[in-house]
């Protein structure tokens, strides 16, 4: 037993040998990597070969089309602008009101009260104006 221990062990040694001088034998055969500025520039010939390639594969619409797409465009962009204006117009109205009230809550009060009194001497203007000509038409007749 302790023979087969050691033949088993001999053979394991004569393995990782063989397989260390593959490994050199595999680096001694394996092509070197050019340096980066040769890499970079067949990176950039073959940038450049893809996108002439891809430009020719491009199909450019007529004159009327482009004129077409751009009035729709430009049209989309005053009518979403307008809505936008209007939106902008209406809350910015809003806030101002809601400003007034909140910074002069007596204003309102005097508002009223001068709307009130308005009211107010106008039925009387009005009542007297009324009396007078009552007294006027009876004073025709009598």
């Amino acid at each position: 037993m302790a023979d087969e221990k050691k033949k088993d062990a001999v053979e394991k040694a004569e393995k990782k040998a063989k397989s260390k001088k593959a490994d050199k034998a595999d680096k001694a055969n394996k092509p070197k990597k050019p340096n980066i500025f040769v890499r970079a520039g067949k990176a950039i010939a073959r940038f450049f070969k893809d996108f002439r390639g891809e430009t020719k594969k491009i199909t450019w619409p007529d004159a009327k089309t482009v004129l077409k797409n751009t009035g729709i465009v430009i049209a989309v962009i005053l009518v979403i602008g307008i809505g936008v204006w209007i939106v902008d117009f209406a809350l910015s109205g809003g806030l101002s009101l809601l400003e007034g009230l909140a910074q002069e809550p007596e204003t309102t009060e005097a508002i009223t009260q001068a709307a009130t009194d308005a009211v107010t001497d106008a039925v009387t203007q009005a009542a007297s104006t009324t009396q007078a000509g009552v007294i006027r038409l009876f004073g025709m007749l009598g």
